[in-house]
């Protein structure tokens, strides 16, 4: 794939993740900030996990020059579209679902910070907790875990907080696009299918059923599992450091020692 197309797509990706991020820019530049404040260096070790086509990845290495970001992902499209965009950028195909993911990265130190947008939820609470816990044993005493979502209150025990936060997530996307999207999450999956220069990467896609996982899953989109499965991998520093709304970058820190 060539890197005028592979820019392309990743440009409209960009703008049909606005549908349910309208704050993304504001949550990467968050994120961003966190990383270069508490990564202790001026060259850090980063993993972007669940890195789709490469945006945090890419505006990460823009942000940070002198930091290493590995990008890591198992979707056969979006790797490919990273991959072709940002040459320059080290993507890996690993399933995090698979025990002893880490070693496959053959790192030669251990990670400043892990960071991750919109990526966690697809895996399940079980998934998640093994996860969690083997990238604790990735990050350096001190490390820093980001991650980026819709982080969602138990409407059972606190319905009215959960439905203010999905109301200031719904008000704020009515107001910076009051014409709407033009292209929905599943408009673009069916574009990419159609298009010749990604229908062998979808193919490849749905032979690996990349898309099986438990997207949207309730326990795994609840806050009060991703407190509890940190508070279990022997992270020790757990809160919120941004929101707006359900949309929450979530930090948690290893011991120092």
């Amino acid at each position: 794939m060539d890197r005028k197309t592979a820019q392309q797509w990743i440009e409209r990706w960009d703008l049909q993740q606005e549908v349910s991020l309208p704050d993304r820019e504001d949550r990467f530049t968050a994120l961003i900030d966190a990383v270069e404040a508490g990564a202790g260096r001026e060259d850090p070790l980063v993993l972007d996990i669940g890195c789709g086509p490469g945006a945090l990845t890419s505006r990460l290495g823009d942000r940070l020059p002198a930091a290493t970001v590995i990008g890591i992902d198992a979707d056969p499209v979006t790797l490919a579209l990273a991959r072709a965009a940002y040459p320059d950028r080290r993507f890996e195909d690993l399933d995090l679902r698979v025990p002893g993911w880490p070693r496959q990265l053959h790192l030669d130190r251990r990670a400043d910070a892990a960071v991750s947008t919109t990526a966690l939820h697809w895996l399940s609470e079980p998934e998640l907790r093994a996860f969690y816990t083997e990238l604790a044993s990735v990050l350096k005493p001190g490390g820093l875990l980001l991650n980026g979502d819709h982080f969602m209150r138990d409407p059972k025990d606190e319905p009215t907080l959960a439905s203010l936060d999905r109301a200031l997530r719904e008000r704020e996307d009515a107001r910076r696009f009051p014409g709407g999207h033009a292209e929905s999450w599943q408009g673009w999956w069916e574009a990419v299918a159609s298009d010749p220069a990604l229908r062998d990467y979808a193919a490849d896609r749905d032979r690996r059923r990349v898309d099986s996982g438990h997207h949207g899953a309730l326990e795994s989109t609840q806050l009060a599992t991703h407190l509890d499965a940190l508070k279990a991998a022997g992270f020790a520093e757990i809160g919120t450091l941004w929101h707006r709304g359900d949309n929450r970058l979530l930090c948690a820190v290893l011991p120092q020692s």
